[in-house]
């Protein structure tokens, strides 16, 4: 028998808080890019309206065999100089493929590249420095700068393999360039030819190192690019700190009260970084 008592049936299911907070969340989030399909980095290539583009081997196996495309599928492309450009594919084979340009997605940036941060860092084994090279790449840094210390315990650096990371890193993060990968220096090199202008921050767990909030802030005022130096694992020696506090460039900061790994350390510093003074302002 109908009735219009609106108390609710005891047997009835009471409202799920989380279900209504997963639909605004669902609701918030950025939509995914749709139709651009699978990002690559052509690095030796000049992109334009209209300009065929070769991919390499390594490529073509991605596109063919990973990803199934074929010919009239769209791929985007970037090189690091001319932007971000939509393209199709117009032949995909086991050893190459190419793609012509159709649309210009985004220009590349006016912004000083000299702004972005680099990160010098002592060699760790090869799992923590393939992470340190993805992650740095994702946080904006420019420069990757291995730097042989006293208690690096890495004998030797695979360049090759840490620019793979990076393009991967760059591809997947939307990222329109792809940070330079230097060959490994001794520490005391890194002050010949430093560039003017530029501050080093040397991340110390102790000594006379200040908190990295207030000194990127003092950073950001001047509008100075900067680098951070990161230690290998166990530190940098006291005689090598006490070396690098004499040159003028440099600053040691520390990260606050806890001993970080060396990679946490690296991609604490370059998120703060970017948090206090550079592209997350």
């Amino acid at each position: 028998m109908p009735t219009d008592d609106p108390t609710p049936s005891p047997d009835a299911a009471a409202p799920d808080p989380s279900a209504d907070l997963a639909a605004t969340l669902d609701a918030l989030a950025p939509a995914p890019p749709c139709g651009h399909g699978p990002r690559l980095f052509v690095g030796e290539a000049d992109l334009g309206p209209a300009a065929l583009v070769t991919l390499d081997a390594p490529q073509a196996h991605y596109l063919r065999s990973v990803m199934r495309r074929g010919p009239g599928d769209a791929v985007v492309l970037f090189n690091g100089r001319d932007g971000e450009w939509l393209a199709r594919l117009e032949a995909v084979a086991k050893a190459a493929a190419t793609a012509r340009c159709t649309d210009q997605l985004r220009p590349q940036p006016d912004a000083d590249p000299d702004a972005a941060p680099w990160l010098l860092f002592a060699p760790l084994k090869r799992g923590p420095v393939d992470l340190l090279a993805e992650k740095a790449t994702e946080l904006g840094a420019a420069r990757l700068q291995p730097v042989m210390t006293r208690f690096t315990t890495a004998a030797r650096v695979n360049a090759t393999r840490l620019r793979a990371h990076a393009v991967e890193a760059a591809e997947q993060c939307r990222r329109l360039s792809v940070p330079q990968v230097a060959d490994p220096i001794p520490l005391p090199r890194v002050a010949e030819g430093w560039p003017a202008g530029r501050r080093l921050f040397v991340l110390a767990e102790h000594g006379r190192a200040v908190p990295a909030t207030a000194a990127f802030a003092a950073a950001a005022d001047a509008t100075a690019p900067a680098a951070l130096l990161v230690g290998p694992e166990g530190g940098l020696a006291d005689s090598e700190l006490d070396a690098l506090a004499q040159l003028p460039f440099v600053t040691p900061v520390r990260l606050g009260p806890r001993i970080l790994r060396a990679e946490t350390a690296a991609i604490a510093g370059l998120a703060l970084w970017q948090a206090v003074a550079g592209d997350w302002r």
